[in-house]
Order: structure tokens, then C-alpha cells, then sequence
């Protein structure tokens, strides 16, 4: 990568900074509930997100666009082929800028808006209810909330939460308008909450995250700043204009040689320079069908381990665990 540009947040090498301080404040028309108290707890990542944010290499494209998010306080729609990295970019920005461990939302056909947002459990309120003995203190309607990974990255949080919508277009056909409010207002509401705001007004939920029970004040969660939201998508279905205007896109390419090598480098120190035929036969094999870039690592890891006994062909070898992805599917 040539030169850093001066006004980029997120650098994309990796190397983790405090360089969120920088970022300026958002526009006048994406500023949300700045005074608020942050509630969100830290939640810190774990070994395998340092390790897999750290090794990340993602192109000048995309780290441009990943800051055009940042500034804008809007969400990234990542689209690519299977394998390109898209899942994995939410967890480089996480790791590089010190914000915790990613948040992640798988989507479905089955998921509303509402799982995102947050559950409530009924049967255990009314099982609560019926042990209650006269004279108890007031119902702690809080105990049977807990916030989904939506509604908990638009916690007030001191630094904003990184929140990966995964495969957004499996969804169903309204979510995507469903979010549309939620991106623009940063806010929510939980109804069973607000029933009680008159005579209870503040109450304790669990994060999706934590163990820990945070405060949402009559029934409304507002965020004290937009947080960073990744949702990727296989291309499998076209989003409503609105949607998309509202979103920063980003393609990621499928990574040719040079970037293939860079990226044996940064997982497997030492296999890049002696890996070039493995590298030659993935590109090969890639062009007719879908191969991931780990299927890649997997095969230079093993045939480097398999190796150490001699009487071994390599590219034979890797290219039993270099399957085609789109004929394992159409088998299936």
C-alpha cells in the first residue's frame, strides 16, 4: 500500500492505534445523543479476533471506503464473491481501532428487525409472577430483557461498537426497509418498557454480549454515537434504492497473485516464497469455479506439514482440499 492519506481513520495494516480520537465530528445531519452517558460495557476481543483482524489485508479501495463510513456515520454494504473477506473486514476495524470485539448478527429468511433489536421471554415473567408474595417490591421487568446485537451496539458507548450484519440478503424482503429508520434515527423503543415508564421509568437489561445488566431509561435506547456496521451480502438479490443511498458500498475483488502472496505472508511467516505453484494452481482452479482464499492457506499449511515426511506431491495434494465450492454445491 503507497502512502497513507492523512485523513484515514482506519489504516488497514492491522497494526492497532488510537486514531478513532481523530475522527471529527459527524455531520450536522448524523449526529445522534452526544451527551449521553456511555452504559454500553466494554467488551474486550478475544485471542482469535486479535489474530484474525491483525493478518487482515484489505485493498486501498476498500480502506478508502471503510473511512468515507466512518466520517459519514453510515453503515458499509459489502458485497463480493465467497472467501474475499467480507465477514472478516468488521473484525479488522474492531481489532485496528481498539473498539472491543465485533458484535455479529447472522441473518436468515426467519429474522425480523425485532431479533436484532432485542427478545423478551413472557413465560418467565408469568412463571416470576406466580411466585411473587404479597408485599414484594415493585415487578423488575428489565430480568426478562435482553438486547439483541442491533440493539446492543446503539447502546450509549463511549467509543461506538462494531456491529457485523452477516449475509444481510438472506433475509426477509422488508428488513432492509426495516432498518432504514433505525439507521437514520439511532434510536429504538421496547414496548414492554414503555408500558411501565409512568409508574418505573428506568430498568436493567442484559446486553447481548456481557453478563452485565445496563440501564435504559423509559423504555428508549438512543445512541451517543452512530455505531461502525458492517453488513455483507453474496449478491443474491437487489436492495431498494433508499436503502442503498443510505449505505457506503464496497466490492471486494477476488485477490489476484500479488495479493494472494501478501496474504500467505501475513497467516503462514516463512510458506509465501516457496508457495508460488500452490499460489499458480489455486488461480487456475479459481477461474472455472469458486475457491476461497483459505481453502488456499488450508492447502499450503498441509502440503508444508505433509511435506516434512518426503514422498509427497504437493500440488496433488492441495488440490484435494482446493474443491470447487459452486460444484460441492450444486451436489448437494
Amino acid at each position: 500500500m503507497s502512502e497513507t492519506p492523512g485523513w484515514w481513520i482506519y489504516q488497514g495494516t492491522g497494526e492497532q492505534h488510537d486514531g478513532i480520537e481523530r475522527l471529527p465530528a459527524p455531520p450536522p445531519w448524523r449526529s445522534f445523543d452526544e451527551a449521553a452517558t456511555p452504559t454500553a460495557p466494554p467488551v474486550a476481543e478475544t485471542a482469535a479476533d486479535a489474530r484474525q483482524g491483525g493478518k487482515y489485508r484489505p485493498d486501498r479501495d476498500t480502506v478508502e471506503l471503510v473511512n468515507a463510513a466512518l466520517y459519514l456515520r453510515r453503515p458499509l454494504l459489502v458485497t463480493g464473491r465467497p472467501g474475499t473477506g467480507k465477514s472478516t473486514l468488521a473484525t479488522a476495524i474492531a481489532h485496528e481501532l481498539r473498539l472491543g470485539r465485533p458484535l455479529r448478527w447472522n441473518i436468515t429468511s426467519r429474522v425480523t428487525l425485532k431479533d436484532g433489536l432485542y427478545q423478551y421471554d413472557p413465560l418467565a415473567r408469568l412463571y416470576q409472577n406466580s411466585r411473587r408474595v404479597a408485599g414484594d417490591e415493585g415487578e423488575d421487568v428489565g430480568r426478562f430483557i435482553r438486547l439483541g446485537p442491533l440493539g446492543t451496539a446503539l447502546l450509549p458507548a463511549a467509543r461506538p461498537r462494531v456491529l457485523l450484519i452477516d449475509e444481510i440478503d438472506k433475509g426477509d424482503l422488508d428488513l432492509p426497509n426495516d432498518l432504514l429508520t433505525i439507521f437514520e434515527d439511532g434510536t429504538y423503543e421496547i414496548p414492554e418498557l414503555v408500558r411501565q415508564a409512568d409508574h418505573s421509568p428506568d430498568a436493567l437489561v442484559m446486553a447481548a454480549d456481557s453478563t452485565e445488566r445496563v440501564p435504559v431509561h423509559a423504555g428508549r435506547v438512543r445512541c451517543r454515537a452512530f455505531p461502525v456496521i458492517v453488513m455483507t451480502s453474496n449478491d443474491e438479490r437487489e436492495f431498494p434504492p433508499a436503502f442503498l443511498r443510505r449505505c457506503v458500498q464496497v466490492t471486494l475483488r477476488q485477490p489476484d497473485g500479488d495479493k494472494l502472496a501478501r496474504i500467505v505472508s501475513a497467516h503462514l511467516d516463512g510458506l509465501a516464497d516457496g508457495s508460488a505453484d500452490l499460489i499458480d494452481s489455486f488461480l487456475a482452479r479459481r477461474e472455472p469455479g469458486d475457491l476461497a482464499t483459505d481453502q488456499l492457506l488450508n492447502a499450503i499449511y498441509l502440503t508444508d506439514q505433509a511435506g516434512r515426511s518426503g514422498g509427497v506431491d504437493r500440488l496433488q495434494l492441495a488440490e484435494k482440499v482446493m474443491a470447487n465450492l459452486s460444484r460441492q454445491s450444486d451436489d448437494d
